[in-house]
This record gives C-alpha cells, structure tokens and sequence, in this order.
C-alpha cells in the first residue's frame, strides 16, 4: 500500500513514521508533480489550516485533492486536515475542500494553553489515546455523517464514507489502532 502524506506544513514526518511501521509506502506530497504517481491513500495532516489552504492554492494542487477525495481515496484528516475536509467552519467565512459534510469549530478548546490529552473509545477499535493540540471539534454532522467519537459531550471523530476526521493527533501516541484502521481502509478500496 502506498500512502500520500501532504507534506506542505504540520505534522506530517510523525504520520509517515506510523504508517511505515505498518508496511506502507509514504509519499510526501510537496509539490504538483508530486500528484503525478499513485497512491491508495491520503493523510492531511495537523499543521495551520489556513496556511495548508493558501499553499495547496499557490502549488497549483487544491483542484486535483479535492477531485480524488471526492472519487472516494481513503482520507485521514487530522486536527487542521480535519478543518480543510469540513463543508462548514463555524468560525471562519473561509471553507476549503467542503467533502466532509459537518460544520467545524476552529480552535475550539482555545490557544495553545487549552490544549489536552485523556483517552476515550473509538467506535469500533476501543480505547485510543487522544492529544488535543489548539484543536477543533465537529460542532454537528448530517445524518449520513457516522460518529465515532466524542469527548465530554464533543464530537472529535467521524467517519464518512471514505474519509475519516479527526480532532486529535493519533499521529503522537503510541497506539497505532486509528492508523491500523485507516490501513484496514486502504486495503479494502
């Protein structure tokens, strides 16, 4: 399985490291060019999501993502990735990908001092250890949106079709369950 990991800011070497250790091929996607090769999956990693939009704009790469993640790529989105998937941002007039059809709050656990760790079930995998770093959440999801979990009450991970959003950064844990399920994912495309 080869897995495309943008590449243009965040905290995308830590995805590359787990997805590795699980067989993968990781390709770091920096450039369009870098678009011209397959892969089985997408990660968009945590990072600045304002500062990934402008870039995915200025490398010329937006229309070509968006296109594949509507086809269907197996799309793990992080904290800011999870921000660029939303069709809605409750807090910003601004709206990138919109495949994801929830409405997300940025920054809503607030600035860097509102950041977290606690650990809660994920549908389907069990206890998953969970970091909040400037972190949104899904303030609501459509009906066809499957909620896989939440925290005191907040929806901080969904599942649609192929694409999964999150508001944490698995990437920073030892657990491997929610990168194991997004592999799981890849293979059954």
């Amino acid at each position: 399985m080869k897995v495309g990991i943008l590449a243009v800011q965040g905290a995308f070497i830590e995805h590359e490291h787990k997805m590795q250790a699980l067989g993968a091929t990781c390709v770091e996607i920096r450039k369009k060019e870098d678009l011209n090769q397959h892969f089985d999956g997408l990660i968009l990693p945590g990072g600045e999501s304002t500062v990934q939009g402008k870039l995915l704009n200025d490398l010329d790469m937006f229309a070509d993502l968006k296109k594949r993640i509507q086809q269907g790529i197996p799309t793990l989105a992080t904290c800011a990735g999870l921000i660029l998937l939303a069709e809605h941002i409750s807090n910003d007039d601004k709206a990138y990908f919109q495949t994801l059809p929830v409405t997300v709050k940025r920054n809503a656990y607030g600035r860097q001092l509102g950041s977290f760790y606690t650990e809660e079930e994920v549908k389907g995998i069990g206890q998953v250890p969970m970091t909040f770093i400037r972190a949104p959440y899904v303030e609501s999801a459509e009906d066809e949106v499957e909620v896989l979990a939440k925290v005191e009450e907040k929806i901080v991970a969904v599942r649609y079709g192929t694409q999964i959003g999150l508001s944490f950064h698995p990437e920073l844990d030892e657990n491997n369950k929610i990168h194991e399920m997004f592999y799981q994912m890849m293979e059954a495309a």
